[in-house]
């Protein structure tokens, strides 16, 4: 494993496995708030935040504004956005996709095979493209 690659090891793997196990909202803000300081809740929400409104192709300066975040940091998180290993892609894809079923009339079977085809198409929205660096900036 490389030195880039040494976050990734049987103790994350244990934390993203409990996390995944988590069945609400309620459980998820339970164990964050046993896991982490209100500072690193704060500093992890506005991150996400940052990742919305850049997302909406919002301008640094009112990302600014509006989160309290740096330019320098808001910079570091668009890097990671473009660059990195697609998480923040996947889960603005999921958010977009659950946004929209929950829009949508319930009941019929095309609405349910339209929301299982929008799932599937925004999963694939946003990915990194073959040949880029699915790493990001180092």
């Amino acid at each position: 494993m490389n030195a880039t690659e040494a976050w990734r090891d049987e103790a994350t793997a244990e934390l993203f496995e409990a996390i995944l196990r988590l069945q609400s909202v309620d459980e998820a803000s339970a164990f964050f708030r046993d896991l982490c300081t209100l500072g690193e809740l704060h500093d992890l929400a506005q991150r996400w935040a940052v990742v919305r409104l850049l997302d909406e192709g919002r301008h640094y300066a009112e990302i600014s504004r509006q989160t309290g975040a740096s330019t320098a940091t808001i910079t570091r998180i668009a890097q990671w956005l473009h660059h990195g290993e697609g998480g923040y892609l996947q889960a603005l894809a999921r958010r977009k996709a659950a946004r929209e079923s929950s829009e949508r009339p319930r009941g019929s079977a095309a609405s349910a095979a339209s929301a299982a085809s929008a799932a599937g198409a925004a999963s694939d929205e946003g990915q990194p493209k073959v040949g880029s660096n699915p790493r990001g900036p180092r």
